[in-house]
C-alpha cells in the first residue's frame, strides 16, 4: 500500500499529521511530507486516517 500526496492540493492544515505522525512529516509552513511512499505494515489504519482527515483530499491510498 502506498500513500501518495497531491502537492497542488495540500493546504498546510497539518490534519495528517495528527492521526499519523509516523507517515507523515509537516515542513515548516505546515505542508504534508510524507516520510515515505510504502505504508509500513501496521501502518494502514494510521494512514486511512490521514487521508480521511485531509480535508482537501490532498493525500490518497494505493494498493
Amino acid at each position: 500500500m502506498k500513500l501518495l500526496l497531491d502537492p497542488t492540493r495540500c493546504q498546510g492544515y497539518g490534519l495528517c499529521q495528527e492521526p499519523a505522525p509516523e507517515l507523515v512529516d509537516l515542513d515548516e509552513w505546515g505542508y504534508a511530507q510524507p516520510r515515505g511512499t510504502t505504508v509500513p505494515d501496521g501502518g494502514a489504519e494510521a494512514a486511512a486516517a490521514a487521508v480521511a482527515a485531509c480535508p482537501n483530499s490532498a493525500l490518497r491510498l494505493v494498493k
